[in-house]
């Protein structure tokens, strides 16, 4: 399997709201790995690496997020160094 690495950057209203506990969830079910944080501009910021098919379902979730979260705008970028992930994690 060919491994797809992407970079997101979330704006809206996505921290307070569990947004980085989902964003892990959903990469889980879906054999993503990577993490997940929270910006000082309020935005959040994730890697996701797995499968194309796995990493396009988790960005797309991530256009609306969890319940509470209002999201306005998802960027999607190639990292400029891409690691190996064997997990995903939520940093502070």
């Amino acid at each position: 399997m060919k491994l797809m690495t992407v970079k997101l950057r979330i704006s809206g209203r996505v921290q307070g709201v569990c947004f980085r506990h989902y964003t892990r969830e959903t990469a889980m079910q879906n054999g993503v790995n990577g993490w997940v944080r929270n910006c000082p501009d309020g935005s959040v910021e994730a890697i996701l690496q797995g499968g194309e098919e796995a990493v396009r379902k988790v960005i797309r979730w991530c256009h609306d997020g969890p319940s509470a979260a209002n999201v306005a705008k998802v960027e999607v970028t190639v990292p400029e160094q891409i690691g190996r992930y064997d997990n995903f994690t939520i940093r502070s």
